[in-house]
């Protein structure tokens, strides 16, 4: 396709500025944003590093310890240095990418779309999720491809003679093993990049390629974690991860339309809506109609590859499955440089006012969420609710929420490493929000005894603490039931306290702490590491 570099310059002033007001903002986030349920979580993974995890792959380790290592601080914000540094680079490489495949001025739109779209902003930029280091290499198997399969900027569609593979397509490899190595959704870019390649004439040469046998080598050598940690332990991530596309109901096409719309909420109404035409319009572009006048452009069929399998799989599977926003995101980001295509062909009076607008209505939306999740201006009652609140916090799930800073001041009283030897919650993703809120205090190990012990079944042996004292932390409306699921396990429970926690003046949610002990014989655990291990 033809390509005009002639103000290439200018964006790239512009397109630095943008992103340092991105990174700006997102750090204003990040400061203030309450920890999420997972990202706690993943704090655990700093505390036992290894090479990888029965939920995700390493990488998220080590973007969620950066900050924590480097400050020897642990904090909602420190977890999240490594998301803000990420999603910096990956949305620069965007901005490039856009700029070899299509112009400068694509380039631009594609940075300034992304950067507004609020999933992009604050599931991959913000918090530390294994999405923030996928989409950072995602973003560079992207550019990589676009020099590697369009070496030559000027040119329409390259002849079968034009093209040569080169030393880009063993680089390929590598990246999309460091993208797996952030989150299996990294097979989706070897797939998409197999499908470009098969279904591309000019690109069949990939395949007699030696740069192909190094491009493999160096995939293998870049998953060799993820199979290494599974080959110990009958690898069981990859069965956990897998088994979760399998139906486990019927398929209900209400529910599919609710993920679609989910998804386009996610992405907000401006972007989503078009994004979805831009994509439809650009695949039925690719397909061969006698009357069609030139060819299909295969930097299109590059970039469908790289979004369509993601956005139709997850969405079509939302019609038997809840679906993380996450989950199909990845699509909708390369998407993005069809709709940054799209409206670079539109005249300034409607682009400026169709990114602007959006800015505007999403801000508000976005500090109202803050809001709400730091002081409750939703909640009923709260002090700071508008109009009275109308969330009673029973049915608010934010307040799951727990401010890592209260439950740290309640917490350091109470001498816990003399209280007993280990503590134990019934939820994984309550122990991460302990951890996370003892880490300045005298250090205890912390389990999870649960049917579902994910990561805790790898971290320690079942035998482990058995004729030790236990502290159990839990959720008040999860107290009764807790108690009667380990009394075959404890000898004796006794209520240690009560841990009362704010939200706008109101006490929104309460955790109790009990000592039990000793641990008369171990937990069972459907999976995990052995003694012998």
């Amino acid at each position: 396709m033809p390509i005009n570099q002639g103000h290439a310059p200018s964006y790239n002033r512009w397109s630095a500025i943008l992103l340092l007001m991105g990174l700006a903002v997102r750090i204003a986030i990040a400061a203030v944003l309450p920890v999420g349920f997972d990202e706690a979580y993943y704090y655990l993974y700093t505390q036992h590093l290894d090479w990888s995890y029965f939920d995700h792959p390493l990488l998220v380790a080590l973007a969620t310890g950066l900050g924590v290592w480097l400050t020897g601080q642990a904090t909602p914000f420190t977890l999240r240095w490594g998301a803000l540094l990420l999603h910096t680079g990956a949305l620069w490489l965007l901005y490039l990418t856009g700029k070899r495949l299509f112009t400068a001025r694509v380039g631009w739109l594609t940075l300034a779309i992304a950067s507004l779209v609020p999933i992009f902003m604050v599931g991959f930029g913000v918090m530390t999720l294994p999405d923030a280091p996928l989409m950072f290499f995602w973003s560079a198997t992207l550019y990589i491809a676009a020099g590697e399969f369009f070496p030559q900027a000027s040119e329409a569609i390259p002849s079968p003679l034009a093209y040569r593979p080169g030393p880009r397509l063993a680089l390929l490899g590598l990246l999309v093993g460091l993208a797996c190595l952030g989150k299996y959704h990294g097979a989706a870019l070897g797939f998409g990049l197999l499908g470009f390649c098969l279904t591309q004439r000019p690109y069949w040469r990939v395949f007699t390629s030696p740069w192909l046998v190094v491009s493999v080598g160096l995939f293998s050598l870049a998953i060799a974690p993820i199979l290494v940690w599974n080959a110990q332990y009958d690898w069981v991530s990859l069965r956990f991860q897998s088994g979760r596309a399998i139906p486990a109901q019927g398929y209900h096409l209400l529910d599919l339309l609710v993920t679609w719309l989910a998804g386009v909420a996610y992405l907000f109404p401006s972007f989503g809506l078009p994004l979805w035409w831009v994509s439809g319009k650009a695949l039925w572009q690719q397909i061969p109609r006698p009357q069609r006048q030139g060819k299909p452009d295969p930097a299109i069929a590059l970039l469908l590859w790289m979004a369509l399998p993601l956005m139709l799989l997850f969405t079509l599977m939302g019609g038997y499955r809840s679906i993380l926003p996450t989950w199909i995101a990845p699509g909708f980001w390369s998407a993005t440089f069809l709709l940054g295509a799209a409206a670079s062909q539109l005249s300034r009076r409607w682009v400026w006012p169709w990114l602007a607008g959006s800015a505007v209505a999403i801000a508000p939306i976005l500090l109202l969420a803050l809001l709400h999740l730091n002081l409750g201006i939703f909640q009923k009652p709260s002090q700071f609710a508008l109009a009275g609140g109308f969330l009673p916090p029973a049915t608010d799930a934010s307040t799951q929420q727990i401010a890592i800073h209260q439950l740290r001041e309640q917490l350091a009283p109470l001498n816990l490493a003399e209280q007993g030897d280990f503590l134990f919650t019934n939820d994984i993703f309550l122990a991460g929000q302990v951890a996370l809120a003892i880490a300045p205090l005298p250090q205890q190990p912390i389990t999870c005894l649960d049917p579902d012990p994910r990561g805790f079944a790898f971290w320690s042996t079942a035998t482990e603490w058995v004729g030790q004292r236990g502290l159990l932390i839990t959720r008040l409306e999860q107290a009764e039931q807790a108690i009667r699921q380990y009394q075959p396990y404890f000898a004796t429970f006794q209520k240690l306290a009560d841990l009362p926690l704010q939200r706008g003046g109101v006490v929104v949610q309460t955790l109790q702490i009990y000592q039990a002990g000793p641990l008369l014989r171990p937990y069972p655990r459907p999976y995990g590491k052995s003694p012998a291990k």
